[in-house]
């Protein structure tokens, strides 16, 4: 089957590529101002302190490893924020399973499914994240809570290169290699969890702003109509995502936005693809658009 193009393709094509450009010009200028050509983002995102060591500025993009774990709230135990993240994911996945129940998989070429599963995703992320960090922290339960606290921040500030000198002075509970690794491994979590918070946080406006702004607003068609399960898909992901701001202690660079922009981006994309495959069946019948454009309407 011959896929015709018109002006408007090629107006919503160079969108999208605009777009696609100017986010990964961001994300690499950004995240690594001070790389050299043959370093990854890998590597920025495992050994960040490269990025100011040497100015003792810490880089824009900065995140402790606490952070991931940490309430905001000094009187806030940190198992307040690991039970909020592990009833979330539960609550979200029973949801989701639901969903697919009453649509099947098909559910999939909307973007509200994609962001929902990206909540989840960050909800499990930082649950586990959260657990380690609190078995860790009860193994060092023979000292008082604040010599604890003082002990754990020093240990994780030392060892990401913030200390008067790095790995030297540093009370060790393991050999240097092990340490390292462990010490890498918590930052790639770290990183990971903030760059998927961030992308949740923009997709999660989008979705629910044009649903509840835009979509319900004018329903007039009894094919489609308001119900718990579309009610619940189009606001429990903002509703926890706000909860876990509230509690959590991870910083927002606005730069990392830009992920968002790619998310959305590679679901544009995945919509032309499906759509030149011939794929035309959508659950929900008025959405039936054939234009390139139909993918920026079906963001739901």
């Amino acid at each position: 089957m011959a896929l015709e193009v018109h002006a408007y393709d090629i107006v919503c094509f160079a969108i999208v590529a605009a777009a696609l450009v100017g986010a990964t010009w961001i994300i690499r200028s950004k995240e690594a101002p001070d790389k050299s050509p043959d370093e990854t983002l890998l590597e920025t995102i495992l050994t960040p302190e490269t990025h100011g060591s040497h100015t003792g500025v810490t880089p824009v993009g900065y995140i402790g490893t606490h952070e991931v774990w940490e309430s905001c709230w000094r009187g806030v135990h940190p198992l307040w924020l690991l039970a909020t993240r592990a009833v979330s994911a539960v609550v979200m996945v029973f949801f989701l399973v639901w969903d697919i129940e009453d649509w099947s998989l098909t559910i999939f070429v909307y973007y509200t499914e994609w962001t929902f599963t990206l909540v989840i995703f960050y909800f499990v992320l930082g649950t586990i994240v959260s657990a380690h960090a609190c078995w860790e922290y009860f193994k060092k339960g023979s000292v008082s809570n604040d010599e604890r606290t003082t002990f754990l921040r020093r240990d994780i500030e030392e060892n990401m290169g913030h200390g008067s000198n790095g790995m030297e002075g540093n009370i060790k509970l393991q050999g240097n290699h092990e340490q390292k690794e462990t010490k890498q491994r918590a930052r790639f979590l770290g990183y990971t969890m903030q760059i998927v918070y961030q992308t949740c946080a923009g997709a999660v406006v989008l979705t629910d702003v044009v649903f509840w702004l835009v979509i319900v607003p004018f329903l007039n068609d009894d094919r489609f109509s308001l119900n718990l399960l579309m009610g619940s898909m189009h606001s429990l992901n903002a509703v926890f995502l706000l909860l876990d701001t509230a509690l959590n202690n991870m910083r927002f660079p606005f730069f990392r936005m830009a992920y968002f922009v790619l998310w959305s981006c590679i679901y544009v994309i995945f919509q032309w693809v499906i759509h030149a495959c011939g794929v035309s069946w959508w659950p929900y019948p008025f959405l039936e658009l054939s234009t390139p454009w139909a993918p920026l309407c079906r963001l739901l």
